[in-house]
């Protein structure tokens, strides 16, 4: 029986394609930057990340903001929030002892809207 199944592999007669695997090579990132990627779309795997990145796209907002909006504890989006900034995903202001967040850049924002975006799409 034949399957029509793709097969992940090149036929014994293939000789690549342009350009060269040698030229892919020599521009490929580099194992940092890779890293720092894969950290980036480790920190969207998780959903209440997601939520938080979704609630500061409209504005800055302080922990208590967020933690009604999430319906979750103060400690916990803090936890989440932390983790966030490390990855410079979202940096943070303080007025007195209130502390606000936004996103770090419009990177962040281009990055999540597109993103979501494509879920949107398909």
């Amino acid at each position: 029986m034949i399957s029509n199944e793709m097969q992940d592999s090149c036929d014994d007669t293939c000789q690549g394609t342009e350009p060269t695997a040698a030229e892919i090579k020599e521009a490929m990132i580099d194992n940092d930057t890779a890293g720092a990627l894969a950290d980036l779309f480790r920190a969207l795997s998780d959903p209440t990340r997601v939520k938080i990145i979704y609630a500061l796209l409209h504005r800055e907002l302080c922990v208590h903001d967020i933690s009604t909006a999430l319906d979750m504890g103060q400690s916990a989006v803090s936890h989440q929030l932390r983790y966030l900034r490390n990855l410079r995903i979202v940096k943070r202001r303080k007025a007195g002892k209130t502390v606000f967040y936004s996103l770090d850049d419009d990177h962040i924002e281009q990055i999540f809207v597109q993103t979501l975006q494509h879920m949107k799409h398909g």
